[in-house]
Formats: C-alpha cells, sequence, structure tokens
C-alpha cells in the first residue's frame, strides 16, 4: 500500500466536482475529528456528487493509520505506537501543553549514533496525509495545538510531503505558525524552501556538538556542514521570519558536555536570536552512550546561560518507560519476531 498524499486527496474531491474551497472544507473537518457523513455544515455547502464520494473518503482516511499501543508517562507524555496500512509502524509523542512529536519516515537514514531509529535504515516515506492523520488521531485524544517534526525520521528528506502538511495544520488545522516546528540536522534544501512557502514553520536545528568532526561522527551521514556555517543559516531563517532557532543538543555523558563543548556553544550561541535545547540522552540498552547525571546537566545549562547562551534543560519525554524515539518501534518489531516453540519456551522466529 503505496503512502497516501494530501494532493490525491484533494484530486478525488476534485474529481468528484469539488471546488478548492470545498476540499479546504472537507479537510478542516477532518482535522479537527468532526465526521464528514451527515455534517451539517456540509449538507449544504458541497455538491450533491461531493457527498456522495464522502462515505469512501472517510473510511479511507480512517484506515490511514491505527493505534497499536499507548504508552503514558509520569511526565504527562504520552507514546503512541501507530500502524500505517502497509504494516509498518512510527511513533507519535503527546507532549505535556498541547504538544505533538510526529514522524515523517519510517526509519531514517541519517544514521545518528546515539539513534535507535536509524539504526533500521530508511525504509519509506510517510505520506502528507499519514503525517496530518497522525494530528487527527492525537486530537481524539486530547487537545493539540503545536506539532514539532522531530519523531521518526529527516524532515528534510521528505519535504514535499512535510511541507504540504505544514501548509495544511497552519491553514486548515488552525496551528499558529510558529507553533509548527521543522527540526532538520541541516539538509541546505530546508533553508532554500522553508522560507518560501505560505506557512512558515520555526526552525530546529540538530547541532549535538560545536566541533566538525566530532558531528560528523555522531551524525556521519548529515550533510558536512560546520557548526559555525549552521548558525549562520540558522541566523538568516530567524531574520526572515522573526522566529528565534532552536538548537537541539542531546547530552551524551562524557561525549560532548566537555568544558571545550561549553566554550564551543558559548562561541557559537552566545548574543544569538536562539535557545539552545539541552535534551539529555534517553538511555538505549543497545547503546554504547549513557544518560549523563541530572545535576551535572542542570550545572552545564547553568553555566551556558550565565555566560550569554538562552538554555533551556529540557527532558526527553518518556524516560521512565524507556520510550525514546525508535524504541517502541525496535521493540515491536523484536516481538514480532518471537515465536513460541512446539515445547512453550518462546524463541526467535
Amino acid at each position: 500500500m503505496p503512502a497516501l498524499h494530501l494532493a490525491q486527496i484533494r484530486d478525488r474531491l476534485r474529481q468528484a466536482g469539488a471546488a478548492p474551497i470545498h476540499a479546504q472544507r472537507v479537510l478542516r473537518l477532518w482535522l479537527h475529528g468532526a465526521a464528514l457523513v451527515g455534517a451539517p455544515s456540509l449538507d449544504h455547502f458541497l455538491p450533491h456528487q461531493v457527498r456522495q464520494a464522502l462515505p469512501e473518503l472517510e473510511a479511507e482516511l480512517a484506515a490511514l493509520l491505527h493505534l497499536r499501543s499507548v504508552h503514558p508517562s509520569e511526565d504527562g507524555s504520552e507514546r503512541l505506537l501507530l500502524g500505517l496500512g502497509d504494516g509498518q509502524a512510527i511513533e507519535s509523542v503527546l507532549l505535556p501543553r498541547e504538544g505533538l512529536c510526529v514522524s515523517t519516515q519510517v526509519g531514517c537514514a541519517v544514521g545518528c549514533v546515539f539513534c535507535m531509529t536509524g539504526r533500521s535504515g530508511l525504509i519509506r516515506h510517510v505520506g502528507s496525509a499519514e503525517i496530518v492523520a497522525q494530528v487527527v488521531l492525537a486530537r481524539q485524544r486530547r487537545p493539540v495545538t503545536k506539532v514539532v517534526f522531530m519523531g521518526m525520521g529527516e524532515p528534510a528528506h521528505n519535504l514535499d510531503a512535510v511541507l504540504d502538511a505544514i501548509d495544511l495544520l497552519g491553514t486548515a488545522g488552525g496551528i499558529a505558525h510558529k507553533k509548527l516546528v521543522f527540526s532538520t540536522v541541516g539538509d541546505p534544501r530546508a533553508f532554500a524552501r522553508l522560507p518560501l512557502g505560505p506557512v512558515k514553520p520555526a526552525l530546529a536545528l540538530s547541532l549535538h556538538s560545536s566541533d566538525a568532526a566530532l558531528r560528523e561522527q555522531l551524525l556521519p551521514r548529515a550533510p558536512r556542514i560546520a557548526p559555525d556555517e549552521l548558525v549562520a543559516l540558522g541566523d538568516d531563517y530567524a531574520r526572515r521570519t522573526g522566529y528565534p532557532i532552536q538548537y537541539q543538543w542531546t547530552l551524551l555523558d562524557g561525549v560532548n558536555d566537555s568544558a571545550a563543548e561549553r566554550d564551543g556553544i558559548v562561541r557559537l550561541l552566545k548574543g544569538r536570536y536562539a535557545v539552545l535545547n539541552l535534551i539529555p540522552y534517553n538511555t538505549v540498552d543497545d547503546l554504547p552512550f549513557k544518560r549523563p547525571g541530572w545535576d551535572q546537566a542542570v550545572a552545564m545549562a547553568k553555566e551556558l546561560h550565565r555566560r550569554g547562551v538562552l538554555t533551556k534543560l529540557r527532558q526527553s519525554a518518556g524516560q521512565d518507560i524507556d520510550g525514546g524515539c525508535g524504541q517502541l518501534r525496535a521493540r515491536a518489531a523484536r516481538m514480532r519476531k518471537t515465536v513460541i516453540r512446539s515445547d512453550g519456551v518462546a524463541g526467535p522466529a
């Protein structure tokens, strides 16, 4: 089953006789969780032929993805393992304060060495309709007024679909543009395309190190953009949009928390229209990296703030459930490969 895109939905509505304004009304109702068939706001608005096409369309939209499991955390977040129509799985995270983190790919090609998602490589892109469907499903559980594209995948590698989803979420979806956050390792295509769209999202750049050589080790298949060049590109986007740039820094014990790195952060970000998000690593059993002590992370954040870098110490959602990005999907995949042998013992398939 190929990924479904919003353009295909619009095209089917057009073939049924819908004008663009009709299609936008249908998509708006879907995004806000309203039923399409029998909706009073559609009965006297849509042409009869379009209304006849709604039952099949509504069923297709409902089948885009389904909830496999819910993993609530003590921090108020909920990690959702979602099944796609072709049997693949992705993850979304309901965040405190009406936020949602969505996935844009099944797997990821960047291969960040500390990330579970990247270990599987890229399996396929998530269609723009599948991206929006994550918001629709999340809104069935709680309000969503902020969407961050920081889940599984590199959004810049699926740029057309992500920008299409951002455009719909920032219009029919009723989400403020600055509360749509596009996260990237620094793909040049993103810097070229993001300022041109009708909806300009906020930008989050995965920095992780101020040292170019170390950053290449941590993000082995990211574009070869030096940290200072990445910050310069961020500054340019901040000037174009008026939004501060968010710099993401996954804090790895003994790897990127040294005095030299703290000096490097100050050199890069002091006085910038930006915020540094320090995110202590969500430990993964299969990987060699460790989460630093909380007191150690607090001390680093305070030092950076004192030295002129606006720094926020973030808790990665789902610490108490081992729910780092890609972990739920990886565990589910392992379970699917396990069978019960004739002697009653679980073993590999």
